[in-house]
Protein backbone atom coordinates (compact mmCIF):
# COMPACT_ATOMS: atom_id res chain seq x y z
CA UNK A 1 0.00 0.00 0.00
CA UNK A 2 2.67 2.97 0.56
CA UNK A 3 4.79 1.49 -2.32
CA UNK A 4 2.02 2.71 -3.87
CA UNK A 5 1.92 5.72 -2.82
CA UNK A 6 5.34 6.67 -2.00
CA UNK A 7 5.75 9.09 -5.14
CA UNK A 8 3.04 11.98 -3.83
CA UNK A 9 3.05 11.12 -0.10
CA UNK A 10 4.96 13.62 1.14
CA UNK A 11 2.73 16.47 -0.96
CA UNK A 12 -0.57 14.90 0.18
CA UNK A 13 1.09 15.18 3.56
CA UNK A 14 1.95 18.47 3.74
CA UNK A 15 -1.84 19.10 2.15
CA UNK A 16 -3.60 17.15 4.47
CA UNK A 17 -1.63 18.60 7.13
CA UNK A 18 -1.97 22.35 6.22
CA UNK A 19 1.58 22.15 6.81
CA UNK A 20 1.63 21.71 10.33
CA UNK A 21 3.93 18.70 9.29
CA UNK A 22 7.05 20.43 9.23
CA UNK A 23 6.10 21.94 12.58
CA UNK A 24 5.92 19.08 14.08
CA UNK A 25 8.87 17.54 12.53
CA UNK A 26 10.78 20.59 14.09
CA UNK A 27 9.50 20.11 17.20
CA UNK A 28 10.32 16.48 17.36
CA UNK A 29 13.94 17.19 16.14
CA UNK A 30 14.35 19.40 19.32
CA UNK A 31 13.08 16.96 21.86
CA UNK A 32 15.22 14.27 20.11
CA UNK A 33 17.92 16.89 20.83
CA UNK A 34 20.47 14.19 18.87
CA UNK A 35 23.91 15.62 19.01
CA UNK A 36 27.05 15.20 16.51
CA UNK A 37 28.77 11.61 17.37
CA UNK A 38 25.57 9.84 18.35
CA UNK A 39 23.38 6.93 16.31
CA UNK A 40 20.10 7.59 15.36
CA UNK A 41 17.85 5.31 13.85
CA UNK A 42 14.21 7.05 12.29
CA UNK A 43 11.81 3.78 12.41
CA UNK A 44 9.36 4.20 9.88
CA UNK A 45 11.00 6.91 7.97
CA UNK A 46 9.05 6.71 5.01
CA UNK A 47 10.89 8.50 2.05
CA UNK A 48 13.72 10.12 4.59
CA UNK A 49 12.19 13.70 5.38
CA UNK A 50 11.87 13.34 9.33
CA UNK A 51 15.74 11.61 9.10
CA UNK A 52 17.36 14.76 7.55
CA UNK A 53 15.62 17.01 10.23
CA UNK A 54 16.66 14.89 13.00
CA UNK A 55 20.45 14.90 11.38
CA UNK A 56 20.80 18.80 11.52
CA UNK A 57 23.13 18.92 14.58
CA UNK A 58 25.52 16.34 13.15
CA UNK A 59 24.22 12.83 14.62
CA UNK A 60 24.05 10.23 12.20
CA UNK A 61 20.61 8.89 11.32
CA UNK A 62 19.59 5.98 9.95
CA UNK A 63 16.13 5.87 7.64
CA UNK A 64 14.72 2.41 8.11
CA UNK A 65 11.25 1.18 6.51
CA UNK A 66 9.32 -1.81 5.14
CA UNK A 67 7.96 0.03 2.24
CA UNK A 68 10.84 -0.08 -0.39
CA UNK A 69 8.37 2.18 -2.27
CA UNK A 70 9.22 5.05 0.44
CA UNK A 71 12.71 4.39 0.13
CA UNK A 72 13.36 4.53 -3.37
CA UNK A 73 11.42 7.78 -3.52
CA UNK A 74 13.53 9.76 -0.89
CA UNK A 75 16.86 8.26 -2.57
CA UNK A 76 17.32 12.09 -3.36
CA UNK A 77 17.15 13.12 0.21
CA UNK A 78 21.10 11.57 0.49
CA UNK A 79 20.45 9.71 3.72
CA UNK A 80 21.75 6.38 4.52
CA UNK A 81 18.61 4.00 4.13
CA UNK A 82 17.61 0.30 4.90
CA UNK A 83 14.32 -2.05 4.57
CA UNK A 84 14.11 -3.16 7.89
CA UNK A 85 10.74 -4.66 9.83
CA UNK A 86 10.04 -2.96 12.96
CA UNK A 87 8.86 -6.19 14.26
CA UNK A 88 12.48 -7.88 14.04
CA UNK A 89 15.38 -5.06 13.58
CA UNK A 90 18.38 -6.14 11.49
CA UNK A 91 20.13 -4.65 13.98
CA UNK A 92 22.49 -5.75 17.25
CA UNK A 93 21.23 -5.33 20.37
CA UNK A 94 22.25 -1.75 22.38
CA UNK A 95 23.22 -0.39 18.50
CA UNK A 96 21.62 3.12 18.87
CA UNK A 97 21.37 6.49 21.31
CA UNK A 98 17.98 6.93 20.32
CA UNK A 99 14.80 5.51 18.39
CA UNK A 100 12.04 8.29 16.39
CA UNK A 101 8.92 6.76 15.05
CA UNK A 102 7.23 10.43 13.29
CA UNK A 103 3.13 9.43 12.17
CA UNK A 104 4.06 5.54 11.69
CA UNK A 105 3.30 3.73 14.74
CA UNK A 106 0.09 3.47 14.47
CA UNK A 107 0.79 1.00 11.16
CA UNK A 108 2.83 -1.55 12.63
CA UNK A 109 0.32 -4.55 13.38
CA UNK A 110 1.62 -4.89 16.97
CA UNK A 111 2.76 -2.13 18.90
CA UNK A 112 3.82 -2.94 22.23
CA UNK A 113 6.35 -5.84 20.42
CA UNK A 114 7.36 -3.54 18.26
CA UNK A 115 8.28 -1.07 21.56
CA UNK A 116 9.76 -4.47 22.92
CA UNK A 117 12.23 -4.72 19.87
CA UNK A 118 12.95 -1.37 19.53
CA UNK A 119 14.12 -1.17 23.14
CA UNK A 120 16.07 -4.38 22.04
CA UNK A 121 18.41 -2.25 19.70
CA UNK A 122 18.99 1.05 22.24
CA UNK A 123 21.48 1.31 24.80
CA UNK A 124 20.80 1.39 27.69
CA UNK A 125 19.86 4.78 29.23
CA UNK A 126 19.39 6.07 25.81
CA UNK A 127 15.72 7.41 24.15
CA UNK A 128 13.02 6.85 22.25
CA UNK A 129 10.73 9.79 20.54
CA UNK A 130 7.81 9.08 18.99
CA UNK A 131 5.20 11.78 17.13
CA UNK A 132 2.20 10.33 16.61
CA UNK A 133 -1.48 11.71 15.89
CA UNK A 134 -3.17 11.59 19.20
CA UNK A 135 -6.79 13.19 20.66
CA UNK A 136 -7.47 16.60 20.67
CA UNK A 137 -8.00 17.50 24.45
CA UNK A 138 -10.50 20.80 23.49
CA UNK A 139 -14.09 18.89 23.14
CA UNK A 140 -15.01 20.86 19.90
CA UNK A 141 -12.16 20.62 18.29
CA UNK A 142 -12.27 17.17 18.60
CA UNK A 143 -15.81 16.95 17.97
CA UNK A 144 -14.57 19.13 14.14
CA UNK A 145 -11.49 16.65 14.06
CA UNK A 146 -13.43 13.37 14.04
CA UNK A 147 -16.01 14.50 11.53
CA UNK A 148 -14.23 15.34 8.98
CA UNK A 149 -10.64 14.09 9.06
CA UNK A 150 -12.02 11.00 7.22
CA UNK A 151 -13.72 13.01 4.97
CA UNK A 152 -10.84 15.08 4.37
CA UNK A 153 -8.37 11.91 3.98
CA UNK A 154 -10.76 10.49 1.48
CA UNK A 155 -11.19 13.40 -0.76
CA UNK A 156 -7.35 13.72 -0.92
CA UNK A 157 -7.03 10.39 -1.94
CA UNK A 158 -9.35 10.27 -4.54
CA UNK A 159 -7.88 12.88 -6.07
CA UNK A 160 -3.93 12.71 -5.77
CA UNK A 161 -3.31 8.77 -5.32
CA UNK A 162 -2.71 5.84 -7.58
CA UNK A 163 -4.88 4.12 -4.38
CA UNK A 164 -7.05 5.71 -2.67
CA UNK A 165 -8.22 3.24 -0.48
CA UNK A 166 -4.56 3.70 1.19
CA UNK A 167 -6.06 7.34 2.45
CA UNK A 168 -9.65 5.45 3.78
CA UNK A 169 -6.73 3.45 5.91
CA UNK A 170 -5.21 5.92 7.18
CA UNK A 171 -8.25 7.92 8.46
CA UNK A 172 -9.70 4.79 10.26
CA UNK A 173 -5.93 4.33 11.71
CA UNK A 174 -6.02 7.85 12.87
CA UNK A 175 -9.67 7.74 14.22
CA UNK A 176 -8.97 3.93 16.15
CA UNK A 177 -5.62 5.29 17.80
CA UNK A 178 -5.22 5.82 21.75
CA UNK A 179 -5.30 8.94 23.48
CA UNK A 180 -1.72 10.18 25.24
CA UNK A 181 -2.27 8.43 28.14
CA UNK A 182 -2.80 5.14 26.86
CA UNK A 183 -0.20 4.97 24.94
CA UNK A 184 2.14 6.18 27.38
CA UNK A 185 1.13 3.43 29.33
CA UNK A 186 1.53 1.40 26.52
CA UNK A 187 5.22 2.51 25.83
CA UNK A 188 5.88 1.53 29.66
CA UNK A 189 4.28 -1.46 29.54
CA UNK A 190 7.28 -2.43 26.66
CA UNK A 191 10.04 -1.68 29.43
CA UNK A 192 10.41 2.07 29.04
CA UNK A 193 10.65 4.64 31.57
CA UNK A 194 10.15 8.46 32.30
CA UNK A 195 6.98 8.26 29.92
CA UNK A 196 6.22 11.68 29.34
CA UNK A 197 4.10 13.81 26.28
CA UNK A 198 3.92 16.89 24.92
CA UNK A 199 0.90 17.47 22.90
CA UNK A 200 1.25 19.55 19.54
CA UNK A 201 -1.91 21.55 17.55
CA UNK A 202 -4.45 21.24 20.22
CA UNK A 203 -3.42 17.30 20.62
CA UNK A 204 -3.91 16.43 17.34
CA UNK A 205 -0.73 14.93 17.16
CA UNK A 206 1.58 14.47 20.55
CA UNK A 207 5.17 13.64 21.09
CA UNK A 208 5.91 10.68 23.48
CA UNK A 209 9.28 10.29 25.05
CA UNK A 210 10.91 7.49 26.77
CA UNK A 211 14.36 6.35 28.38
CA UNK A 212 15.70 2.98 28.04
CA UNK A 213 16.68 1.74 31.87
CA UNK A 214 20.43 1.37 32.60
CA UNK A 215 21.43 -1.70 33.94
CA UNK A 216 21.54 -0.09 37.87
CA UNK A 217 17.91 0.55 37.17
Amino acid sequence: MFDDVADGYDRANSFMTFGFDRRWRTITGRVLDAKRGEKVLDLAAGTGVSTVEYARNGAWCLAADFSVGMLKAGKHRGVPMVAADAMKLPFADDSFDAVTISLALRNFVDTKAALTEIARVVKPGGRLVICEVSTPTFPPIRFLHRKFIAKLLTWVGARTSSNPEAYSYLAESMLAWPDQRTLGEIIASAGWTEVEWLNLTFGVVAIHRAKKPTVNS
